[in-house]
Order: C-alpha cells, then sequence, then structure tokens
C-alpha cells in the first residue's frame, strides 16, 4: 500500500431507537463477525475496537408529539457524539457501526465541531436510499431515522437540533446525497427549499456513476475532511437484502465500488459510519459481507495497483 491511513478505532452503536423495525441493534456484531477489523487490519491500518457504546434499551411505543423516542434518540446520540469526538481529538478515524441511521446526527455533530475547531473544510457524503430530510410534520411515522439530515440542518426538536450546542450543526451546502430513490411528498419540498445537492437514481442513471461522483467530490482539497455516511439500504437490494427499509433500484454492486473507490482516491476520507444493516432480514450474514467489501474498497483495495 502506498497511501498511509490514520489509525482506526471501531464503535458500535447497538440500537433500533429511530427505526421502525427491530434489528438494526444487531448490525456491529454482524460487521464484527464479517471480519471488518480482520479486513482492515490485513491492509496494514492500525485498529482498535472501542466495543459497543451502552444506551437506553428501546421501549417501542408510539410517537409522542410527533417523535417515537425523543429521549431515547437523544441519549443514543449524545453517546455517538462524544465517542466520535474523542476519537477525532485523538487523531484517530472513527467508524461509527450502527445500529439506525439516527445516529448520522451525533456522528456529524462531532465531526464538524471538529472541523470547526481545526481549521478544516467539511464534505458530507451520505450514502443512502432515503433522503432523511423529514419533520414530525411531513411523516406520519415518527421514526427519527427518518430525520438526522433535517435535524444536522436545524430542523427538527431543539433537543437533536442543538445536540452541540449550536444549530445548524451544519450548512446544508456541506452534503451531497448519493443514490436516492425514496422521498416522501413533503419531504421533496423541504429538499428543494433548503437546496440539498442530490444525486438520485435518476440522475445517475442518465450521467453515469463516475460523473455524478465527480460532481459529488469537486472541491476537495487538502484541506477536506471528508465523511461517509454509508446507509447500507444505499445498495439495491439485490446486492444488500439485510435492511429494513430496502428500496429497488440502487446501485449494483460494481457502481458501489466504484463510489467507495473514488472516495479512497480523494485521500480524505475522515470519519465513516455503517448504517441499518440488520441481520435479522438477512441471509448468512451475506449482507454484512458486502458492507465489509465495499469498506475495504474505501480504505483502498482496487483489481489493480494504482497510483
Amino acid at each position: 500500500m502506498s497511501r498511509r491511513y490514520p489509525p482506526v478505532s471501531i464503535i458500535g452503536a447497538p440500537t433500533d431507537i429511530g427505526a421502525g423495525d427491530r434489528g438494526a441493534r444487531l448490525g456491529p456484531e454482524a460487521l464484527r463477525i464479517a471480519g471488518l477489523g480482520e479486513a482492515l487490519v490485513a491492509r496494514g491500518i492500525d485498529v482498535v475496537d472501542r466495543g459497543n457504546l451502552d444506551g437506553p434499551r428501546n421501549p417501542w411505543l408510539a410517537p409522542v408529539d410527533g417523535y417515537r423516542h425523543l429521549a431515547e434518540v437523544v441519549e443514543w446520540n449524545r453517546l455517538a457524539m462524544e465517542a466520535v469526538g474523542a476519537e477525532l481529538r485523538a487523531g484517530r478515524m472513527p467508524i461509527l457501526l450502527g445500529g439506525d441511521h439516527c445516529l448520522g446526527l451525533g456522528s456529524i455533530t462531532a465531526v464538524a465541531r471538529h472541523c470547526r475547531d481545526a481549521g478544516k473544510q467539511l464534505r458530507v457524503l451520505w450514502l443512502d436510499a432515503h433522503a432523511d430530510f423529514n419533520t414530525h410534520e411531513v411523516t406520519p411515522s415518527g421514526n427519527v431515522h427518518g430525520m438526522p439530515v433535517a435535524c444536522l440542518c436545524g430542523m427538527g426538536p431543539r433537543e437533536l437540533t442543538h445536540l452541540g450546542g449550536d444549530a445548524p450543526a451544519i450548512d446544508p451546502a456541506v452534503i451531497r446525497q448519493i443514490g436516492i430513490r425514496s422521498v416522501d411528498e413533503g419531504e421533496k419540498r423541504l429538499v428543494k427549499e433548503y437546496g440539498l445537492d442530490v444525486y438520485d437514481m435518476r440522475y445517475i442513471d442518465e450521467v453515469g456513476m463516475r460523473a455524478a461522483m465527480e460532481e459529488a467530490l469537486d472541491g476537495i482539497d487538502d484541506n477536506t475532511h471528508l465523511h461517509v455516511s454509508f446507509d447500507v439500504d444505499f445498495l439495491d437490494p439485490s446486492v444488500a437484502p439485510g435492511v429494513g427499509t430496502t428500496v429497488p433500484g440502487g446501485p449494483n454492486y460494481r457502481e458501489a465500488s466504484l463510489v467507495m473507490e473514488m472516495i479512497a482516491d480523494t485521500g480524505r476520507m475522515g470519519s465513516l459510519d455503517i448504517m441499518e444493516l440488520n441481520p435479522i432480514l438477512d441471509a448468512n450474514n451475506a449482507t454484512a459481507l458486502v458492507a465489509v467489501d465495499l469498506v475495504e474498497s474505501l480504505f483502498g483495495k482496487s483489481t489493480l495497483m494504482r497510483d
């Protein structure tokens, strides 16, 4: 390997507190069983597994004032924020294993604070089938895993929008959403109003994944901290069935590999989320194995040695 990566810390966040289906809390162990740590060590990376965060259990209650399990969601995101922030301050690359994608709120809040303190430019790649830009006014479920991007941009309950003390945690201009193909009607209006940069599957079909990724990565330089928030439902269900919110028509294995390889080519990835893996809905841990394979590509694995 010619490229050097910072030391990596794996952090498990075993909760489905923001989801509508049980099982994402088992995701961290499924990724470990699939060999995530060993795969990174084999690539010459210093890896420490910090174990799992220990947050409140999921009470599986109905929404209250439009939000399910708000107090528990806040606590899990506080734990994620503190754990990710601690690794960044120590000069390590945090990899947060979900768990459902509401945890992206805590993770990215920590990364945004780190970038402000370090004088870095932040770029967030949100790899997902969903925009996750809902509010309680536009979604009946109240499931917060459909709301983290909105909360990061300042929309939502104060407990989440001000998780890191200030709001909004990020400017919508720092986000690039890739692979989107399921957006609620009210959510579409908010996406347009806030000017999110969305590379949906129609656009990817029209211009190709390479061109879409070139646009999404444009402007990244040596002063950029690139955060990748990888929801496994980004992938087509034929590739990754082990998620609770499958949407047909997503990137295939080769397209997803290209995404990861192009991210690796920037050399700027500084933090990573792997979210929404639900082994209860999987077969023989196949989705976790695919996810680990793609993460290897984020760390430089390719068919041939490339400069």
